[in-house]
């Protein structure tokens, strides 16, 4: 298959596919094998994913948003997306915590996530491990330094995992803030659960379906955003989140409708196919 034809959907693929499945831009045989691993345990889980186009490897560097309903969709939509993109990694903001769990912690590391160690450890007698996670600056400087080398980065903007079927939690403004100091695009990416039972909470086990929107780039580049245009900027991408996921947005708690100017679409490039790993 060619990484730079449009690539089809995401459907469910066979241990063979997977196995075969070229991954130029994975080194070492073990990142290889563990990518393979997680992509298979997205089999019965990540029922498709449509929007492929819109990540492939050339067009980095790019901000992916996203929404969060459960801890497992944090291992399995990465997995999925970096085997489409013939293993280049999207670098995921991801909470310190999970670098504790044994197996977890590996695979982060594998994946160069960008490490948040504001909250507290669970139980909190673990906060004692936190200053060895601690990198050097802030995570947002780290993003920026990995947009600034042409790579992209990954933000479940809702901060938390939220449960909820029908509302996106107002979100955090991290992936606005970055879009509109680098002038990066944000890609937006809504995640369903098509056959969660109505009225519950949504749960691990439940199967989901990932859209991606096209990218929205910001009308000009801010070193420093106003609170304004960083609000509106902000609202612009979970308005696109509300509508790829099937939730409805607000924000803040109790607020109306939807704030923000209409999202330009960023037009796409041709790839870069000798796009540095």
């Amino acid at each position: 298959m060619s990484l730079y034809a449009d690539p089809p959907d995401w459907e469910l693929v066979t241990l063979g596919e997977l196995l075969r499945w070229p991954l130029p831009y994975q080194e070492g045989a073990v990142n290889r094998g563990l990518l393979r691993a997680v992509a298979l345990a997205a089999r019965g889980r990540v029922l498709a994913v449509s929007g492929l186009q819109n990540v492939r490897a050339g067009y980095d560097p790019f901000i992916l948003a996203l929404n969060h309903s459960t801890r497992t969709e944090a291992l399995l939509v990465p997995a999925v997306l970096t085997l489409h993109r013939g293993g280049r990694l999207i670098h995921f903001m991801a909470d310190w915590n999970f670098r504790l769990i044994p197996g977890i912690g590996l695979l982060y590391r594998r994946a160069e996530t960008l490490t948040v160690t504001t909250k507290p450890a669970r139980p909190r007698v673990l906060d004692a491990l936190r200053p060895l996670y601690r990198a050097p600056g802030s995570v947002l400087d780290h993003a920026r330094a990995t947009l600034a080398r042409g790579r992209s980065v990954g933000v479940f903007v809702e901060g938390t995992v939220n449960r909820d079927p029908e509302t996106l939690l107002p979100g955090r403004r991290s992936a606005a803030l970055l879009s509109l100091e680098t002038g990066v695009p944000i890609v937006p990416v809504g995640i369903r659960f098509p056959h969660a039972a109505p009225g519950r909470p949504i749960g691990d086990g439940d199967a989901m379906e990932v859209r991606i929107g096209p990218p929205l780039l910001p009308r000009e580049r801010l070193e420093r955003p106003s609170p304004a245009a960083l609000r509106a900027w902000h609202a612009t991408v979970m308005g696109e989140i509300a509508r790829l996921s099937g939730k409805r947005w607000s924000p803040a708690p109790g607020s109306g409708r939807l704030v923000g100017a209409p999202p330009r679409r960023a037009a796409l490039p041709p790839p870069s196919h000798g796009a540095a790993p």
